[in-house]
């Protein structure tokens, strides 16, 4: 029986995806993480504001946003850079059909940075009413992360979404929109792009395992330098849009 190379990276991601949105403290909470940063600067009744509309309809500063949004990126990248260290990431896990431990780990922490700057930027929840992953929320974390690696359709896909989102000054629009037809295939394809994506990542960091001694710490430095910039790209990307 012929299997198409599209359809098994797409399983591979969103078993990873699965993987990851399921452990503790994955989810960020929109109210509470905008709630908890803002408040270091800001009088609660700006920051209510910020919360029922966005912190830049509430009047913060692009450079204040900008300077959350760094600390944000520094912190992730420092917790998943140790868990790295500690363990290795290990590559291969695609042929026996499982998502080891630290792998599902640092793509837990690519969603909490993701979601932690998407809200800065003026996105609402992703989540649905009861605060639950649906077939809405995981595309708008494919693209997200999609931007994150590079993939292009994504960036243009969240692009046209904003575009749509700020005519209706309120992002709401763009979730509701991934239940058209014309997105789904959009969204498989930068499925299949990061399931060939994530198996190469892996599969480099896991060479590090190898080398004694040093493979722990050649492990965390390799999360430390593709996690960073990936971040940042999606910070730089947000920034850009309406």
């Amino acid at each position: 029986m012929h299997i198409n190379l599209d359809d098994k990276s797409v399983s591979k991601f969103q078993m990873v995806l699965k993987s990851a949105t399921g452990l503790p403290g994955v989810k960020i909470d929109r109210d509470t993480y905008l709630r908890k940063e803002l408040s270091k600067y800001y009088p609660d009744e700006k920051v209510n504001w910020a919360i029922d509309l966005n912190p830049a309809q509430a009047g913060i500063s692009v450079d204040e946003i900008k300077k959350i949004a760094k600390e944000c990126i520094n912190y992730e990248t420092n917790q998943v850079s140790l868990i790295s260290t500690a363990a290795g990431i290990p590559g291969g896990f695609a042929m026996i059909g499982t998502v080891p431990a630290d792998v599902a780990q640092y793509f837990g922490h690519i969603l909490r940075v993701l979601q932690k700057l998407v809200y800065l930027y003026g996105w609402e929840n992703l989540y649905d009413s009861n605060g639950e992953l649906n077939d809405e929320t995981m595309n708008m974390l494919t693209l997200f992360m999609g931007v994150m690696f590079g993939v292009n359709s994504a960036t243009t896909t969240i692009a046209k979404l904003a575009n749509t989102s700020a005519q209706k000054a309120s992002k709401s629009i763009a979730q509701k929109a991934l239940t058209k037809t014309w997105l789904y295939p959009i969204v498989k394809k930068i499925m299949a792009i990061l399931g060939v994506k994530i198996t190469k990542d892996t599969f480099a960091k896991g060479v590090a395992k190898i080398i004694p001694v040093a493979g722990g710490i050649l492990s965390g430095a390799l999360t430390y330098a593709t996690f960073k910039p990936m971040a940042i790209k999606l910070k730089n990307h947000l920034l850009a849009l309406p």
